[in-house]
């Protein structure tokens, strides 16, 4: 393998964890940098389910700094020096931002969770995961959550 970049899609969620340890391993093991990746997306009608809350700030600017703080401390703080990252926020459709950034970056492999949203949502929206792995320019890893595996009856 030559990556010289990878992406990783998360949106903070157990299956984005298993993604983002994935990544990381990688990119320690190539010395590729790693792009991390979490989108906004778009304000979603409370009346279509509970699950979804509007952001309490409209200050759009407000929320991507909350996200990129959290984003640091959840996943920037653990990647060691030696390893070139970034911390990327976009706004708007999921899969979409994804999709349009692995188009306009040179990245070699795309890592995602095998699904985040759960319940409501993925019938709504349908997998993200599943957009990214028919439609991106480059090679797409899908990770599933490794505990989850193990405890999976046969």
């Amino acid at each position: 393998m030559t990556e010289k970049q990878i992406a990783c899609c998360i949106d903070f969620s157990e299956n984005a964890e298993a993604a983002f340890v994935t990544a990381l391993e990688m990119a320690e093991k190539y010395l590729a940098k790693l792009l991390v990746i979490h989108v906004l997306p778009q304000v979603v009608n409370p009346v279509l389910t509970a699950e979804w809350v509007l952001p309490e700030e409209p200050n759009k600017n407000n929320l991507i700094l909350k996200l990129e703080e959290r984003m640091q401390q959840e996943y920037g703080d653990r990647i060691d020096d030696k390893v070139d990252y970034q911390l990327i926020v976009l706004d708007g459709h999921v899969s979409t931002e994804i999709l349009t950034f692995l188009n306009e970056n040179p990245v070699d492999i795309v890592v995602v969770g095998s699904y985040g949203l759960t319940g409501m949502g993925l019938v709504f929206f349908g997998s993200v995961a599943k957009r990214i792995s028919y439609k991106a320019p480059c090679s797409v890893m899908i990770v599933r959550d490794r505990e989850k595996i193990k405890d999976k009856p046969e």
